[in-house]
């Protein structure tokens, strides 16, 4: 089948700099393409490109004819004073959709998005709601393709969950750019990685987004393999060059050009794979007190309506507690509650004496008229960090930074330079309690696996806001979710939270009433779970018992084949690959066992 669209020696540069060069990607029916790459691989830029809305400085692009192609930006901004009303029925009237239908589609997509205000000014929307009316409008056109640039960074919880549901179980195909781990993994059926590091710019794999990694893994061995070899067959014919070689004869002549080719290729290898990550490295307290925070019966209002009340949470040293719940639910003013910022409107929170508290705004205020070097340094050219001195030069490119960069002002930096440069202020100051909000969004995937092991590593307290599941699972030992209802409740993992909001959903449909919140219960001790890999093989391991049994009854079978038992070399093959099948099918047992017994404790 032909591609719908086809971009083939795709080149991008701004300035001196090369975003991407000779890159190829193409788009065809029914594709969930994901597309991955480090921070200032040109993604975005590419996306713009694929949607006709940037031109390459080099290379094709081909667009099926009569194609319909829906893209949503980043940010999503919207006229004020257009309602959402009016936001999807001018999307509709731009749309290829007979006028018939229109009426049925404006309701079917505007219904499962779940907008309930129809006449709500678009521009006040919060950023998630915002993000979901972006989306619709896109929808109602009925793209062919449908472009996604950062979909999550927005949506809570609920929301990535329905784009989840909405892209599984559409007909269009769709590229969508993301660092969710598991929406890449819920949703692409193909994952392509922006990066230099790859020979042609870009590695794309069939499959999920774990299979992509698996992929990854053996591509950058072998090429670390290659590397490897290169190395020593360039040394060694260095030192043959050192020892006078002479370039008279024409073997001496071949000699030397293929070892000219050889460093070539190596000087490549080296550029591509030098890769550098940011060095995130909160610093603690040695605080030993216990108890840090204390929320007694703490109730909070905002005008006539009712956040959470007769809230019960003790912050403890070491704990990591992840806060979930879903937009205008209450967890940026549970965080500003904690903090001090602002008063309960009921109830008392104890904080231990003298607490240093560090918190990451989710607006991530800067001052946009200074420049790099005074958001990292104000005070002057260095930094003391963890009781030494480090100049600003050193400490920027901690943060993948350049020198150049310094005198640059904060107003021209991207997203996730903006995040870099607010952990880097949050590490000089050492805190008994780190309360971040969304501190994942713009962030790479490298870059968050980095502040992913540097939390782990962190020795105080963390409250964690954030949308990445992948995320909560690996970081916290102790899940608040808030329902939006005046609710909270405690668990152990974010699977739990999942499980709870599923059955008052459940019990919300069969009554017809929303469920009253629940007193909080007691605080939940970390239970040992799955880990994400652990709960993908479990899932499908039945069905892999299920196909090794059909193995081992077929090779049962081809034992009893008169053909087979009067030959005795066939006869001892067979026998061989009976009892092969045999031990893969008590070894998938064994592991069925061991997963069942994890995910049982989990759920207890």
């Amino acid at each position: 089948m032909p591609p719908i669209l086809n971009a083939q020696g795709i080149s991008k540069a701004f300035g001196a700099k090369p975003l991407f060069q000779n890159v190829s990607f193409t788009v065809s029916e029914g594709d969930r393409i994901a597309l991955i790459g480090p921070n200032g691989s040109g993604k975005s830029t590419l996306l713009r490109i694929l949607a006709g809305t940037e031109v390459p400085d080099r290379g094709d692009l081909a667009v099926r004819k009569r194609l319909r192609l829906s893209y949503v930006a980043q940010d999503s901004r919207f006229a004020p004073a257009e309602s959402v009303r009016g936001v999807v029925e001018r999307a509709l009237r731009d749309s290829s959709a007979p006028e018939s239908e229109r009426g049925a589609h404006f309701a079917q997509t505007l219904g499962q998005a779940g907008f309930e205000d129809l006449e709500a000014e678009s521009a006040a929307l919060s950023g998630g709601w915002q993000k979901r009316l972006a989306i619709v409008e896109a929808l109602v056109q009925s793209p062919d393709v449908l472009l996604l640039d950062e979909p999550t960074n927005h949506l809570d919880l609920a929301g990535i969950e329905w784009l989840e549901d909405l892209l599984q179980e559409a007909r269009f195909a769709c590229v969508v750019v993301s660092h969710d781990r598991y929406f890449l993994e819920n949703v692409a059926t193909e994952t392509a990685e922006l990066s230099r590091v790859y020979p042609d710019g870009l590695l794309r794999v069939r499959g999920k987004y774990s299979t992509f990694l698996e992929k990854k893994e053996q591509f950058l061995h072998a090429q670390g393999k290659r590397q490897e070899a290169l190395e020593n067959l360039v040394h060694s014919e260095i030192e043959w060059l050192r020892r006078g070689a002479k370039a008279r004869t024409r073997k001496s002549k071949a000699r030397i050009d293929k070892a000219g080719e050889l460093m070539s290729e190596l000087a490549d290898l080296n550029a591509r794979t030098r890769t550098e990550t940011a060095q995130i490295d909160f610093s603690a307290t040695d605080r030993k007190t216990k108890r840090l925070i204390e929320l007694e019966n703490v109730s909070c209002q905002l005008g006539d309506r009712t956040l959470f009340e007769r809230l019960n949470f003790i912050v403890s040293a070491g704990m990591r507690v992840g806060l979930v719940g879903p937009n205008g639910s209450g967890k940026t003013t549970l965080l500003r509650l904690l903090r001090g910022e602002l008063a309960p409107s009921a109830g008392e929170i104890r904080r231990a004496d003298w607490l240093r508290i560090v918190y990451f705004d989710q607006t991530r205020k800067l001052d946009e008229n200074v420049t790099l070097r005074r958001a990292l340094a104000p005070e002057g050219d260095s930094v003391i960090y963890q009781d030494r001195v480090i100049h600003v030069a050193s400490w920027a490119a901690k943060f993948l930074f350049t020198g150049e960069q310094l005198n640059q002002p904060v107003e021209r930096l991207s997203g996730g330079e903006r995040a870099r440069v607010l952990i880097a202020q949050l590490m000089l100051q050492p805190a008994d309690v780190l309360l971040l909000d969304e501190p994942t969004n713009d962030l790479d995937i490298p870059t968050l696996e980095i502040l992913e092991e540097s939390l782990l590593e962190f020795r105080g307290s963390l409250v964690l806001v954030t949308h990445d599941r992948y995320m909560l699972d690996r970081v916290s030992t102790v899940v608040l979710g808030l329902d939006g209802q005046g609710g909270a409740e405690s668990f152990a993992d974010y699977a739990q939270w999942e499980l709870w909001q599923a059955e008052r959903k459940g019990a919300e449909k069969r009554t017809g009433l929303p469920q009253p919140p629940s007193s909080p219960r007691p605080e939940m001790p970390t239970k040992k779970k799955l880990s994400y890999l652990e709960a993908r093989e479990y899932a499908g391991i039945e069905q892999r018992i299920a196909e090794a049994e059909q193995v081992l009854q077929t090779r049962r079978a081809e034992m009893e084949n008169p053909a087979i038992a009067s030959d005795g070399p066939r006869l001892l093959a067979a026998h061989a690959e009976l009892e092969a099948a045999q031990k893969n099918l008590d070894t998938l047992y064994a592991r069925w066992a061991e997963l069942e017994e994890k995910a049982g404790q989990a759920a207890r």
